[in-house]
């Protein structure tokens, strides 16, 4: 992208240095994840060292953030089990969505749903509406956004809805970038209270931003982004259709049962970050997702089957404008500044699979439709 902004902020990387550089004691409180002021300007390419926001002087990034807090949410012990993250893991058919009396019911509905022009966000809202927020801004608050889901142990349909809330609420409203962050999480509050039994308190998220904004802030945003959705806060993402298109390729793919689910999710997160597939309906991207999970695994395999094309409705030449960007992002051709998700999915728990490689090209012939025999 040509316009990279600078974001300071603590990630995963700076936290591992400074615990080797013994800054960080064994059990000490859990730290702030900071993202500062989004700047339309180009990141350093040290990790280390980051342009300050308003003079361009250089600061090291592990100064930034020297305050320790405890964070004041439900976590415990228990809740660092290896599956904690929200993510699905492959279980039995007790899933009211994956019943075979419903599901082609349930699925043509929600495929309706997503498809209302209420649900959708504009695709090109950033150059028709926007004047002081950029594509790559939008990709530095989401990629913070998956620190900040991580940091409090949320689930991923969370992140997801926050997304939607962004990308709509940016369609039909103009702001400027210091409320961007703001945005973010006051949606992500929005999204918590929607799905999370637990949600996080409005004072939890001005700590996370490090107190940049106040408790009245966040509740007037919170109150602006639901009157401009007009409440409708309830609609289908990425991850609603993914969970059905992962149980059918598993069909096919015990060897890689879980190994392909964590996959499609690390996949997933990464269109989040791409204004590109703002234009895509979710199960579209659910459905390129799958595909290309399915390519990286076996390249050697067509990737979709008759099967998968009758579930989610797509041939695979629908998807092939999709599978091409997310092939990109997965390829580190594209975003390499946004690491968070990366970072995530390098875990043992996820597989290590953000650290898997595809082949640089996909085939053709893996775009062409499936001939029938007569």
């Amino acid at each position: 992208m040509a316009d990279q902004e600078n974001c300071v902020r603590v990630t995963r990387l700076a936290a591992k240095r400074r615990a080797a550089a013994g800054s960080i004691e064994e059990g000490s409180e859990k730290k702030r994840v900071v993202l500062g002021e989004i700047q339309n300007v180009a990141p350093s390419r040290n990790v280390g060292v980051k342009s300050d926001v308003g003079d361009g002087k250089k600061v090291k990034g592990p100064k930034l953030n020297a305050k320790k807090r405890k964070v004041s949410l439900r976590t415990s012990e228990s809740a660092k089990e290896e599956f904690d993250s929200g993510i699905d893991v492959v279980g039995g058919c007790d899933d009211p969505m994956m019943c075979g009396a419903y599901v082609s019911d349930i699925y043509g509905y929600l495929h309706n749903m997503e498809m209302e022009p209420k649900r959708r966000p504009l695709s090109d809202y950033i150059e028709k509406i926007q004047k002081d927020v950029t594509a790559n801004m939008r990709g530095v608050l989401i990629d913070w956004l998956v620190e900040v889901v991580e940091e409090y142990k949320l689930l991923s349909d969370t992140l997801y809805l926050t997304v939607s809330y962004i990308d709509r609420f940016l369609s039909s409203n103009a702001i400027n970038r210091q409320k961007l962050q703001l945005l973010g999480v006051s949606s992500m509050l929005i999204a918590s209270k929607y799905e999370e039994i637990s949600p996080p308190h409005v004072e939890d998220f001005c700590y996370i931003t490090d107190n940049t904004y106040t408790k009245e802030d966040v509740v007037k945003m919170e109150s602006d982004v639901l009157k401009s959705l007009k409440f409708e806060m309830g609609n289908p993402t990425v991850k609603t259709f993914l969970r059905r298109f992962t149980r059918m390729a598993q069909k096919d793919d015990e060897g890689f049962s879980l190994q392909l689910e964590f996959l499609g999710y690390y996949l997933s997160e990464l269109s989040l970050l791409d204004y590109g597939c703002v234009k895509f309906l979710p199960s579209m991207v659910a459905a390129s997702v799958t595909f290309l999970s399915r390519f990286i695994l076996h390249p050697k395999q067509h990737p979709w089957t008759l099967a998968l094309e009758c579930q989610s409705g797509y041939k695979a030449a629908d998807l092939r404008e999709c599978v091409c960007i997310l092939h990109d992002l997965q390829s580190s051709r594209t975003l390499s500044s946004l690491v968070a998700v990366r970072e995530k999915y390098k875990q043992h728990k996820f597989k290590c699979v953000s650290a898997l490689s595809s082949p640089s090209e996909i085939p053709e012939s893996y775009f062409e439709c499936f001939k029938v025999d007569s």
